[in-house]
């Protein structure tokens, strides 16, 4: 029963509690999220239709109760062959756990909880429901001391045959009203009468009436008297044993009238002008229901005198005339029945030397069918006396192994023969083994001749102690053959924990499911969070994976998305290749309020370009970005949140490149001047130098085949990485060609042909 689900809504946790009638579980409604009592119909009431219809008529009837001291009643229904009824589940004790801990009861806290019975007997009596099993198993006192009357309507489902039912059935007739256990119909009165016991038992710790059986003490409701509730506890007024001993009359005129009437009187009872009343009396002589002695009834016969009996023989001996003996007649007779015996001799002497009856031999019937044996007995004019069936292990059903005469004995005919014959094994009756231990269960199947291979373990959890059996197969009092049967017994395994799902990154609702799914608890609140989208789950406790017992809390954080102050910034970050035109591969990490150095991504370029790195910042905590080229770092961007959040942070740049010097010009080969020539060439040297120097480029001219100083934006900066736009490759593709072919010729011919030109790649 334990983890089944009702109607796809009730699941049963664990056993609470039980009586003659139903059992009663803890259940997790799935649909509302709260703790029910569910009420499952006993067994053996199952398959009784009246029972069933009475049954549920009732649990409907009690439903349209509604008052704070009657358990509620959510709904009635019907799973496969289960009939339940589910109610408010109450934290706490029945009265019949209080009186048994700390009996007896202070005056004050009895007379407040019969109090409160009263104002729900009065509500469901207005509603014409009788309770008829007021008994402290049936009242619960929750935590905060609320009385709560719970079974209203199922008691009026009880016939007078339940009597004979479990202890706890039988342990009512305790509380039986004098009607009640007359089979009288009882009504609102007989309530109070039950009252008034439950009353009796809270301040004397003992119930007015004890016998050995039910009958007895049923018998004692009728006829005797109870003794005074004082007598036992001195401490209780006289005020409130009035009360007791007017709801206990047995002559129902003479008890309340109604349960306000009684309620009443336990309100003003302790009242210090009442504590001391006199003790109340009733006329015994207006009690019909009293017992009467009646005087035996004797006999008026008078028997005749012995003078009567000796005139009557005279009488008679009066009728023999002369006093003559008759003879005549008894001597015929006599000779007329000798005369009839004598030819009766004759006659069968005479047949009996007519008629001689043969003999026949007995055969073998052993081995045959019953049939089979009467035929071939018949067959030797043999008569069957008789046929007696037992079982022989060795022998079929149905097959004769044992005949009264031996075969081959001479016999006459007409002759009988007793024969056995097989018959079908007798079965055991199985034993009931739910309750007991595992062990147990198994030694006692055993015994009755069980071998161990055909006893089959099942395990399940269950709300029973562990290796506790909970289940078997076959039924307890059904045929089995302990030779030949394979018993299955199911063994709990205490109580299934369930466990924690990971809820962590799901949505609220999709936790709320997983929990709920587990028969678990779910509790949340909100959080920010830097690193987990709104809505998703950040963190939960227990963890995943956790087992914890059912109806245990989950809690779990969702995140309510980045904290108002928090601020998303994009940093513009510009990359360049180590060498224009060169592939050099660039890393990117970052650091903000989500985690330290947390890898932005990769990729490889050739050319400037521009990453947009986005930031989560927050008052406390500013960000970085890092960047490295080819392994090896080469720029850090620190951000502040301060100045993101002002307006004033300045996007980072590019460094200016300084213009690249102008090679010196290539000296010619050295030449031999002729002999004849060499004055004339030293003479023409120093001018020649002084021509190099005057025609160097000046400051502000050396830089006119340069770019200016200000990069301008690759166009390609913004492209998704391993993309090119195509402008982009087509400037590319004119700026090289530009370049290559770009000069700015400084130097003058100096005679060997030789210019000074200088251009940018």
């Amino acid at each position: 029963m334990i983890g089944q689900v009702f109607s796809g809504r009730y699941e049963i946790l664990e056993r609470v509690g039980g009586g003659g009638m139903a059992l009663v579980y803890k259940a997790l409604d799935l649909l509302l999220n709260r703790f029910v009592a569910v009420k499952v119909l006993r067994q053996q009431f199952m398959h009784d239709e009246e029972f069933i219809r009475r049954f549920r008529r009732e649990a409907q009837s009690a439903a349209s109760l509604s008052h704070p001291n009657i358990v509620s009643i959510y709904d009635v229904g019907q799973d496969g062959e289960v009939q339940y009824i589910v109610m408010e589940y109450i934290e706490g004790r029945d009265l019949d756990e209080v009186i048994k801990e700390r009996a007896p009861l202070p005056v004050e806290e009895a007379v407040r909880i019969a109090s409160q019975i009263c104002d729900a007997l009065d509500h469901a009596h207005n509603n014409q429901i009788i309770h008829r099993d007021i008994k402290p198993h049936n009242i619960l006192i929750g935590r905060n001391g609320r009385v709560k009357v719970t079974d209203f309507g199922i008691a009026r489902a009880v016939t007078s045959t339940t009597i004979t039912q479990t202890g706890s059935v039988v342990g009512s007739v305790h509380y039986f009203s004098p009607e009640h256990a007359k089979g009288v119909t009882a009504g609102e009165k007989s309530d109070l009468y039950s009252l008034g016991i439950v009353l009796y038992q809270m301040l004397t710790g003992a119930l007015p009436y004890e016998g050995e059986s039910p009958i007895s003490v049923a018998l004692k409701h009728l006829q005797d008297e109870f003794e005074e509730p004082r007598k036992l506890n001195p401490m209780i007024p006289q005020s409130v044993e009035n009360i007791i001993v007017r709801a206990m009359r047995k002559n129902p005129s003479e008890r309340y009238s109604s349960a306000s009437e009684m309620q009443s009187d336990l309100d003003t009872c302790l009242l210090p002008s009442r504590r001391d009343e006199q003790k109340v009396n009733f006329d015994d002589n207006d009690d019909a229901d009293r017992t009467l002695v009646v005087p035996a009834i004797r006999s008026s016969y008078t028997p005749p005198s012995a003078e009567m009996q000796r005139g009557e023989a005279a009488g008679k001996g009066k009728a023999q005339p002369g006093g003559k003996k008759n003879w005549k007649k008894p001597a015929i007779i006599i000779g007329s029945t000798l005369l009839v015996l004598a030819i009766v001799f004759i006659g069968v002497m005479y047949w009996s030397r007519q008629f001689v009856v043969p003999e026949t031999t007995v055969p073998n019937v052993v081995g045959m069918t019953e049939d089979e044996a009467r035929n071939t007995l018949a067959e030797r004019q043999l008569e069957v006396e008789g046929v007696k069936y037992e079982y022989d292990p060795s022998t079929e059903a149905g097959t004769v192994f044992k005949q009264s005469k031996p075969e081959g004995l001479s016999v006459k005919e007409g002759a009988s023969v007793l024969l056995t014959v097989g018959s079908e094994k007798p079965l055991s009756k199985m034993p009931s083994l739910t309750s007991s231990n595992y062990d147990e269960a198994r030694r006692d199947l055993v015994a009755l001749g069980v071998t161990e291979d055909r006893i089959v373990r099942s395990e399940s959890f269950d709300n029973s102690d562990p290796e506790t059996v909970i289940a078997q197969s076959p039924q307890a009092g059904e045929d089995f053959d302990p030779d030949q049967a394979t018993v299955t017994l199911t063994v709990s395994k205490g109580v299934e924990n369930k466990q924690v799902p990971d809820v962590v990154g799901k949505t609220r609702q999709e936790a709320l499911d997983a929990i709920n799914g587990q028969a678990l608890a779910p509790s949340s609140q909100e959080e920010p969070s830097f690193t987990v989208d709104k809505g998703k789950v950040v963190s939960q406790d227990p963890q995943a994976g956790t087992e914890i017992k059912p109806g245990a809390t989950v809690k779990f954080v969702v995140s309510s998305g980045i904290p108002p102050e928090a601020l998303n910034f994009t940093v513009k970050v510009p990359v360049e290749p180590s060498q224009e035109g060169v592939a050099s591969k660039i890393r990117i990490e970052y650091s903000d309020a989500r985690g330290e150095r947390i890898e932005w991504g990769q990729d490889t370029i050739s050319s400037l370009r521009i990453f947009p790195v986005s930031l989560v910042l927050a008052p406390n905590r500013n960000g970085a970005i890092t960047v490295y080229r080819d392994g090896a770092l080469i720029a850090t961007y620190p951000v502040d949140y301060t100045e993101a959040a002002r307006g004033t942070f300045q996007q980072p740049e590019m460094p200016k490149k300084e213009p690249e010097p102008t090679p010196p010009p290539a000296e010619p080969a050295p030449v031999d001047p002729p002999a004849d020539n060499g004055a004339q060439n030293e003479g023409n040297a120093e001018p020649d130098e002084g021509a190099n120097v005057e025609n160097a480029p000046e400051n502000g001219q050396e830089g006119q085949g340069e770019d200016t100083g200000e990069e301008e934006a690759d166009p390609s900066a913004f492209v998704p990485p391993g993309k090119t736009t195509a402008s982009a490759a087509a400037a590319e593709a004119s700026q090289e060609k530009s370049n290559n072919g770009r000069g700015n010729g400084n130097g003058k011919s100096n005679g060997n042909g030789n210019g000074n030109g200088k251009g940018r790649q």
